[in-house]
């Protein structure tokens, strides 16, 4: 047990070495969001542009693909089968961050978390003042739900709404 653990360490601080002396940038994903990942990659290499220009176009992708239908449109409703969003960007650089909440109608809420960011002396903007804001800088209103999240809005209201996740509420008594 000891020997796996040194040599998760090992292995650990050898990409950390590697990426302190690599000339090329990289792109380190903690989820299989291998589409994002390559977006972010060739914004860095093509372009040279900031992090925070890749992480955006990274979240991009996976926001429109909606991968593994939690990150983007479509995915999980609320208890009356509406799909709102929330995104966070934070610059390493600067430790400063923006981020959005409970977004309705807007899809590419990464950009509008960025916006809080380089825009404004917020760090979180939500519900219908996270939606306003958005839509003041022209971000399209679109619908966020789909066939596949209201499904799964019903099979959860036609499994008496479980699993559920309130606890001692006067509507669960």
């Amino acid at each position: 047990m000891q020997f796996k653990m040194n040599s998760k360490i090992i292995i650990l601080l050898l990409v950390n070495i590697l990426v302190c002396l690599a000339e090329i940038p990289i792109v380190i994903n903690t989820w299989k969001f291998q589409h994002s990942a390559q977006k972010a990659w060739s914004v860095l290499n093509e372009g040279g542009d900031s992090a925070l220009d890749a992480l955006t176009a990274g979240c991009e992708v996976c926001q429109n693909e909606q991968c593994d239908f939690t990150v983007g449109f479509g995915g999980s409703p609320d208890e009356n089968g509406e799909t709102t969003l929330d995104a966070m960007i934070f610059d390493g650089d600067t430790m400063d961050m923006g981020a959005v909440g409970g977004i309705r109608s807007i899809k590419n809420v990464i950009k509008v978390a960025r916006h809080v960011l380089e825009r404004t002396e917020h760090s979180l903007l939500v519900g219908s003042l996270a939606t306003q804001f958005a839509k003041s800088f022209g971000l399209p209103k679109e619908p966020l739900a789909t066939n596949y999240s209201l499904n799964l809005w019903r099979e959860w209201r036609l499994n008496n709404c479980q699993p559920n996740f309130w606890k001692k509420h006067p509507f669960l008594e």
